[in-house]
């Protein structure tokens, strides 16, 4: 025969007394009932001689309000029920339940995010590192014949890092020149030494602007493709087919990008050189500068010096370029979200590779007087 579930406080308030055969349908009436049952002042208490039918969900709502009497410090007294409910209660309750940690924010200065940070970039380095010495491997067995690199794959690279990129080295270098060009013009008017802009081109398009405008460029087209194709390929797992086939990725696919680079950066740089000191020298024409006096000028102010410590530069900016690209390839994730957290760390990342980099070698050539 089935009873019907009752729950009501008593005429005093401190005892919740449920009665009846109790299912999941009648459990939510308990909760406002027992909320209110913790409010009085004395111990309060839930009688449950009279149910007749105990649901295994009942056990685990009278559990629920429990703990949220324990939240509230109050003890709850359950009379009449069952030995083996008491038992089951008594040993869910023995032992308080887990609570995580609560977050503390760390501050924006704080030692935590420091430390973090610090170790962060450690890690990173370190990263970065062994991956160029896999490269500098992978290089050194393809120098060697020794290695699994296809013609094919060097020829493509080389047209990528090369020929497909003289437009914009182009259009870049003019401009460049012609801002130098420009600002030094501004300047030496005022002195009547116009003609010496020649000087202020060339010097700053060897020593600095033609290499490093060139790397910026590059970095942006050449390092973010490598980075893009690397990580597709990835996402494809290609990579790992060709690991299957006993072939080494990175002589199979870094070591003909970095190749390329390595060999196209240093005649980017040259050429780009030439094209800033013709855009200096178009503003120099505007300024009543003679064709004449611009080259006459020219030749004391190229000297080999200047025109190496350019093609130094190019070379590392392209070290560093290849090594950014094709690290944040080969480590990219295997979704498509991926190949464009990838591009974006390979720019970003060869950027303030290169901007450090041309820091210290300006540092260093300022130490050995070069």
């Amino acid at each position: 025969m089935s009873h019907p579930a009752l729950a009501q406080l008593s005429d005093d308030g401190d005892q919740l007394q449920i009665s009846g055969d109790w299912t999941a349908a009648e459990l939510p009436a308990l909760v406002p009932l027992f909320t209110t049952l913790l409010e009085t002042r004395e111990p309060p208490a839930v009688d449950v001689s009279a149910v007749t039918q105990w649901d295994p969900r009942l056990e685990a709502r009278l559990l629920q309000l429990q703990r949220l009497a324990r939240a509230k410090n109050r003890v709850i007294a359950f009379l009449g029920a069952p030995d083996s409910q008491t038992q089951l209660i008594n040993l869910a309750t023995a032992v308080a339940p887990y609570e995580a940690p609560a977050a503390t924010a760390a501050g924006f200065f704080s030692a935590k995010r420091l430390r973090r940070s610090l170790a962060g970039i450690g890690d990173d380095l370190l990263e970065s590192l062994e991956f160029l010495g896999a490269t500098s491997i992978a290089v050194g067995r393809t120098l060697t014949g020794r290695s699994g690199m296809r013609r094919r794959e060097f020829v493509e690279s080389l047209a990528q890092a090369g020929p497909q990129a003289i437009g914009i080295i182009t259009l870049t270098s003019i401009l460049v020149g012609m801002i130098l060009a420009y600002l030094g013009a501004a300047q030496l008017q005022q002195f009547g030494a116009a003609v010496f802009v020649a000087d202020l081109v060339a010097i700053g398009m060897l020593r600095e602007m033609g290499a490093l405008m060139t790397a910026v460029v590059m970095a942006g087209r050449t390092g973010a493709a490598y980075a893009a194709q690397l990580s597709t390929m990835q996402t494809n797992e290609e990579i790992d087919a060709i690991s299957t086939l006993g072939i080494d990725p990175m002589e199979f696919l870094v070591a003909p990008r970095v190749l390329a680079l390595f060999l196209m950066m240093p005649l980017l740089v040259v050429y780009a050189d030439a094209l800033g000191i013709f855009g200096g020298a178009v503003v120099a024409g505007g300024m009543g500068v003679t064709p004449l006096q611009y080259i006459s000028q020219l030749g004391t102010a190229i000297t080999p010096t200047h025109f190496f410590v350019g093609i130094f530069k190019g070379i590392v900016f392209a070290a560093l370029i290849a090594t950014a690209g094709c690290r944040a390839g080969m480590n990219a994730g295997r979704n498509s979200e991926a190949v464009g957290r990838a591009t974006t760390e390979a720019v970003v990342t060869a950027v303030v590779y290169l901007i450090v980099a041309d820091a210290g070698i300006n540092i260093l050539c300022q130490v050995l007087d070069i």
